[in-house]
């Protein structure tokens, strides 16, 4: 019987430690991609905004060619602007339509962010069943919980 408990146990903690716990990490890391993104966008679209609203029509900047490598650039023409719309096509906006194209793609990742974030929830609630059952195996007894902590 003792043996069938310890069996049962290991069982358990390596469940948590190769499956529950790097698909934890997994999810993490792809929620941390996803926030990066919305980052990303949101300076954008500041960008835009202050481009609309102090009425730049040309532009001079540094560009990053590489390896923190620069180069002076002049924009002659800010109405159009390029965006990267994924899987590395860039497409020609002007401000409004860039704008348009932003509070879609924010809301996406918005919803991306939301179902990352409840598969990170759901798995730490596997987590924390699993180890309430070798808790039980063990016949540890049950620890008093403080109202309010957030596991």
């Amino acid at each position: 019987m003792d043996s069938l408990r310890h069996e049962k146990i290991q069982k358990f903690e390596e469940f948590v430690d190769r499956r529950l716990k790097p698909d934890l990490v997994h999810a993490i890391a792809e929620r941390d991609k996803i926030f990066d993104q919305q980052k990303i966008f949101s300076d954008l679209r500041k960008n835009i905004e202050n481009l609309e609203k102090n009425s730049v029509t040309s532009l001079r900047t540094l560009v990053n060619l590489g390896s923190e490598v620069y180069m002076q650039a002049e924009v002659p023409d800010t109405q159009h602007i390029f965006v990267d719309v994924g899987l590395g096509f860039h497409v020609e906006f002007t401000w409004s339509e860039a704008l348009k194209f932003i509070s879609l793609r924010e809301e996406k990742l918005e919803r991306q962010i939301e179902e990352y974030t409840r598969l990170i929830a759901s798995i730490k609630a596997q987590i924390k069943l699993v180890c309430e059952g070798i808790r039980e195996l063990l016949q540890i007894p049950e620890e008093k919980t403080v109202e309010g902590r957030v596991f």
